[in-house]
């Protein structure tokens, strides 16, 4: 049975092996990955079914507004990071269905809830699926949207309005 535990560097590899198969069109660099599972290991999860690595999610804070460029280097965490971002949540084909991404996803926004939102770029069409998680539309300007053209011609920003229990003001 899959499950979900918080990742280390030594599953990097693996988690981009699981990149390279799901993301093919959008790839990034083994370096990328190790780097935010360094920087903020919290929003780093690892789906693994026995001793093999099936899916992963990548999440750390940013500056409201301003998601990395795919494939690029953070090189640090913001010290003034207002935003949650969730960079990847990705599962291998076989494994999809089962209702795993969903619980990737509120663990992902349980460490995100002390921000007043939480962001993502949406991929291959999904924006329905996000909705589910009350992520809309958001505003866009022309350097973030710049960036989404990296991301392919349907990429979305979401934005998701986080609980106020748990809110920075």
């Amino acid at each position: 049975m899959a499950t979900w535990r918080a990742a280390t560097l030594d599953d990097v590899k693996g988690i981009t092996q699981v990149a390279d198969e799901v993301h093919r069109e959008l790839p990034e660099s083994e370096d990328v990955f190790a780097e935010r599972v360094k920087l903020f290991p919290e929003g780093c999860l690892v789906l693994v079914n026995g001793e093999h690595i099936c899916g992963y999610a990548i999440s750390h804070p940013i500056r409201n507004g301003q998601p990395p460029a795919l494939d690029s280097m953070l090189g640090t965490i913001a010290s003034d990071a207002d935003q949650y971002y969730i960079h990847d949540v990705s599962i291998l084909p076989t494994l999809r269905g089962n209702g795993l991404a969903s619980a990737c996803i509120n663990k992902l926004l349980e460490v995100g809830d002390k921000y007043s939102t939480t962001c993502l770029i949406s991929v291959y069409g999904t924006a329905k699926f996000w909705r589910r998680f009350g992520f809309m539309p958001g505003p866009l300007n022309p350097v973030l949207s710049e960036k989404l053209r990296g991301y392919g011609e349907d990429a979305a920003y979401l934005l998701r309005q986080n609980s106020a229990e748990g809110s920075r003001g």
